[in-house]
């Protein structure tokens, strides 16, 4: 077996991936160009994606990036072996954590503004993502606990929208899922890691394939049992039995036929208030930040409609997170339009948040690269990376030493002023032993030698 497969094989130890990535770069040693690019936005095998967090870092580096972040939906299960990957590639890392949150009512109870709107989730109104970004190492218990009962509440809707799609399944005489052998034994809930939407339509696609093959009966399945009508690009590709991103592909295509009709929104309890995850966020030492989609036009991944949303009421909204303790706002260049990304970083500004860029990693068809963030308007984002870098490290080290800690010895300075200084310090850390050259960084900054 070579190499790469072992690093990518979901059912080894993240020691027995880490030995095999040390292995591979000791036996071919090899120089790679980086490109100055960044990503704080990778999903792995922990939620729903194509790679172990060993090889989410082989991919980044080999693809130029100079640093790669890991944020997982609901788990921080990458964060050791993802942290540890990059050391070994000497890139930069970082890791947190992505979650849906209520914005329908404040930890007091009370509705709050954007209660009946859609925010920037596309399934639930009220209803929005963020990322808690940065995680002290030292605080990752903390947050396995904090996300544990978040996990068993998807777990369980998910198996009620089982019963829906079989429902579905068994009406156009295909093979039903089994919840624990089609779903739960093929994620890696068993270790922190979450059960999607996506593991249910992966189900789902495995039933599909087995009963129509892969090619044009299958999408001639899909229409005439299902009423799902791919557009033609993507019916092109499921049309091919030899496309390489098959599964992904149709899983996309399932996500906009298929899921709406047997979709169960989540309660309180699993999307709990932005307010408490922000709170949580900051009682570690770690980032809360708000991840901005805009309205959409034609979706990078085939899985969005074209749709409105928190570009109408942007004003407010940023308003309503200074209010719920956000501190950065996270967004996806290639996503936005330059207008987009004028009025966000304008925004952040005004209301102090750091800004975050990441582009959503969860396709084999993706693209780890992300060269918008070197253009002249976005160029800082690339700093903002390497500043939380530092504060990640600096933090781990002593936890007045995050970015936004009021007993930082900084934090009477401007964040610009804040920022520049963690982006210098992330830039001058061993990325070889991140851990180490962080310890001194934070020992010297305790002593004033800044």
């Amino acid at each position: 077996m070579d190499h790469k497969t072992v690093i990518n094989n979901p059912w080894i130890s993240k020691e027995e991936r880490l030995d095999a990535l040390k292995a591979m770069e000791q036996a071919n040693p090899q120089k790679h160009v980086k490109t100055g690019e960044i990503n704080n936005h990778i999903h792995t095998i922990y939620s729903f994606s194509p790679y172990t967090p060993s090889m989410a870092a082989l991919e980044a580096r080999n693809a130029g990036l100079e640093a790669a972040g890991s944020v997982d939906h609901d788990s921080i299960a990458a964060a050791e072996e993802l942290t540890a990957a990059a050391a070994e590639l000497g890139i930069g890392a970082c890791v947190g954590f992505e979650v849906r949150v209520s914005f329908k009512a404040g930890a007091d109870g009370r509705e709050g503004p954007f209660a009946g709107r859609k925010i920037n989730n596309p399934d639930s109104a009220g209803i929005a993502y963020m990322t808690v970004q940065g995680v002290p190492a030292p605080r990752i218990n903390e947050v396995r606990a904090f996300l544990d009962p978040i996990r068993r509440e998807r777990l369980e809707r998910t198996r009620e929208m089982v019963r829906g799609a079989n429902a579905l399944l068994a009406g156009a005489g295909l093979e039903e899922i089994d919840f624990k052998n089609d779903i739960e034994d093929r994620s890696k809930y068993a270790e922190g890691g979450e059960i999607t939407e996506r593991h249910l339509l992966q189900a789902a696609a495995h039933k599909l394939i087995k009963k129509y093959g892969r090619g044009p009966s299958l999408t001639e399945g899909l229409s005439k049992k299902f009423g799902v009508n791919p557009p033609p690009k993507i019916q092109e590709r499921l049309s091919d039995p030899g496309n390489p991103h098959y599964l992904f592909d149709l899983l996309g295509t399932l996500k906009l036929g298929f899921l709406s009709k047997i979709f169960i929104q989540p309660g309180e309890r699993e999307c709990i208030p932005a307010e408490k995850v922000c709170a949580f966020a900051r009682s570690i030492g770690a980032i809360p930040a708000y991840a901005y989609l805009g309205d959409v036009g034609e979706s990078p991944t085939g899985d969005k409609r074209a749709e409105k949303f928190e570009d109408e009421f942007i004003e407010p909204l940023f308003d309503e997170l200074a209010r719920l303790g956000y501190q950065a706002v996270t967004y996806m260049p290639p996503r936005n339009t330059p207008g987009q990304i004028r009025r966000i970083q304008r925004l952040c500004a005004e209301r102090g948040f750091m800004e975050i860029s990441g582009v959503d990693i969860n396709s084999s068809r993706q693209s780890f690269n992300c060269p918008e963030v070197l253009e002249p308007g976005c160029r800082h984002l690339v700093d903002t990376t390497w500043a939380l870098i530092a504060h990640e490290r600096l933090s781990s080290a002593d936890s007045r030493l995050g970015l936004f800690s009021a007993e930082n010895p900084l934090a009477g300075k401007p964040l610009a002023e804040r920022l520049a200084f963690y982006a210098a310090a992330g830039r001058n850390l061993d990325l070889k032993d991140p851990g180490a050259s962080g310890q001194k960084t934070a020992e010297d900054l305790l002593r004033g030698k800044t």
